[in-house]
């Protein structure tokens, strides 16, 4: 019994409830002591409207089923600056007819910043229903629905019916990424040495068949991969491996104190995801390193796995360090291999940059810098050591928005 009160209070508030007990008590209390056939009538009409008033609450907003799903323009992936599409499909239980529902989203950040969407679904004879919404343009981060409300109001509009439903719904936006073309670098302590330009078309091929490609209008008659021609019946091309480059280790510098602004991590963040594709694309063992209060690190890899797997990292990092820079690197620094490319993405050029750059080198690294402009482009930090770095031949690259790295990185050192 107290089950069904608590469903029914649910549904209905206390003060409605009672006001249609008083009006059905009065009505029988009126056929009790007049009598007639009016009075019989009053009774009978008000009797099987109480019924259906209190019927109608132990159905409909108390049990809906929903499932909910979520893409954007570009597919299941959702990059920041995408706008989410929603779809909520509705089945609502009961005989009872229920004209429309009123239903509220509240969609929450892992920061706790808060979205709230409000829209009425009109469900059709089955009691079935579509909601379709748009949330604004998403940043970076972890995104969750939290409980659906429901609010729906008999075919007379005398009382209004609440209720709550929950379906877990997480979701994922990953940080902007753009295209870099090419990636100019410095790396002179190499037995390679000299400046050099990582471009998939130059990079020279070796002798050891990689696979079968398809043919391409211009392809020599000797990379003709003549077996596998004649079994595809197309033409296709030997695929050679290409001259390796040295690992690179993009370090993410999250300090609490160098970004003046928000969107100025950002903008880190998503140099550090485009540099990690970048590597990726380009068959070049990439890893991440992440600076962070709870520092993350991840081994130099070129599989697609593991750059996923630097990128989903990246959605969950904030600004929040607070020891130095070189006691992060100290903790990892066996995870950092020999000679291999270390790019520091930082606000900063001050002294403690100077010491990573000279920690790097010490290690048989290859140091270099680039360094996150705000939007202005005005440098964070009172100290600026960028003449100093360049002219120890150390790479140096500077940007202020995520539209101009490609230019930044293919473009002549600064």
């Amino acid at each position: 019994m107290r089950r069904y009160f608590s469903v029914l209070t649910n549904g209905i508030k206390p003060s409605k409830l009672a006001a249609v007990l008083a009006v059905w008590c009065i009505c029988l209390l009126y056929v009790l002591f007049q009598g007639g056939k009016t009075s019989m009538m009053l009774f009978s009409m008000v009797s099987l409207l109480s019924v259906y008033l209190i019927g109608s609450s132990f159905g409909g907003v108390n049990r809906v089923k929903a499932s909910r799903h979520v893409s954007s323009e570009h597919g299941e992936i959702l990059h920041a600056g995408d706008q989410v599409r929603v779809t909520m499909d509705v089945t609502i239980p009961g005989l009872l007819p229920m004209p429309y529902l009123i239903m509220r989203e509240v969609l929450q950040r892992h920061n706790g910043d808060k979205w709230s969407f409000e829209d009425s679904v009109i469900p059709n004879l089955r009691g079935s229903g579509e909601l379709v919404f748009q949330t604004p343009p998403l940043e970076r981060g972890r995104y969750a629905f939290s409980k659906t409300e429901c609010i729906s109001e008999d075919i007379f509009g005398l009382i209004e019916h609440r209720g709550e439903f929950e379906v877990e719904t997480f979701f994922r936006v990953l940080p902007r990424t753009i295209f870099i073309p090419n990636w100019q670098r410095n790396m002179r302590s190499l037995r390679m040495g000299g400046t050099h330009t990582t471009l998939s078309p130059s990079r020279r091929e070796t002798t050891q068949i990689n696979g079968v490609r398809d043919y391409v209008y211009g392809d020599r008659i000797s990379r003709i991969h003549w077996n596998a021609t004649a079994k595809t019946g197309s033409w296709k091309s030997k695929e050679f491996e290409h001259e390796s480059f040295p690992k690179t280790m993009i370090v993410l510098d999250c300090t609490a104190q160098g970004y003046q602004s928000p969107r100025q991590f950002e903008l880190a963040v998503s140099a550090a995801a485009s540099l990690v594709e970048y590597g990726a694309r380009e068959y070049a063992g990439t890893g991440l390193f992440t600076a962070s209060k709870n520092p993350s690190v991840f081994a130099a890899s070129d599989t697609p796995s593991e750059r996923m797997r630097m990128v989903q990292h990246l959605v969950d990092v904030d600004a929040d360090r607070t020891e130095s820079l070189l006691t992060s690197l100290e903790r990892s620094y066996r995870h950092f291999p020999k000679g291999a490319l270390f790019l520091l993405v930082s606000p900063l050029a001050d002294s403690s940059v100077l010491e990573v750059m000279r920690w790097a080198e010490t290690r048989g690294m290859n140091p270099g810098l680039l360094r996150i402009l705000n939007h202005e482009g005005e440098k964070s930090g009172k100290e600026d050591y960028t003449s100093l770095l360049k002219s120890r031949g150390i790479m140096n690259y500077a940007a202020s928005s995520l539209e101009e790295l490609p230019a930044v990185l293919g473009g002549a050192l600064r």
